[in-house]
């Protein structure tokens, strides 16, 4: 499996990126999926997690393929402890879904991200 994402994907990869870590907030308040590549960095996802979770509490990451699935988990596990000095302590649901990418459906892994009630 490669790690391919459509043109509307923010990747958080070791490529410089004027915008890393800034996700805008849908209608419905709910901010951008963050999404995943192999290449990225997990410390800079994991960043971006905490900043999601601290603004509007609640979090999706999407990851394609195992290397991605890694970074995703990794900065799952460095988001938690970003947010420990904000007393938020998180949990993740994972749940496969469909996406289309280049006109092929592909299998990704997704994980809600909200504070622990």
């Amino acid at each position: 499996m490669t790690d391919r994402h459509d043109d509307n994907t923010r990747l958080f990869s070791n490529e410089s990126e004027p915008n890393m870590g800034e996700l805008h907030a849908d209608h419905s308040g709910k901010a951008d999926v963050i999404k995943v590549s192999a290449k990225s960095r997990s410390t800079a996802v994991a960043g971006a997690i905490a900043a999601v979770i601290r603004e509007h509490r609640y979090a999706e990451v999407q990851a394609i393929g195992a290397g991605a699935v890694n970074q995703a988990v990794k900065a799952l596990a460095i988001a938690r402890g970003y947010l420990t000095g904000d007393q938020i302590d998180i949990i993740c649901v994972p749940y496969f879904t469909e996406v289309d990418i280049e006109g092929q459906e592909r299998t990704a892994v997704r994980f809600v991200v909200e504070p622990r009630s």
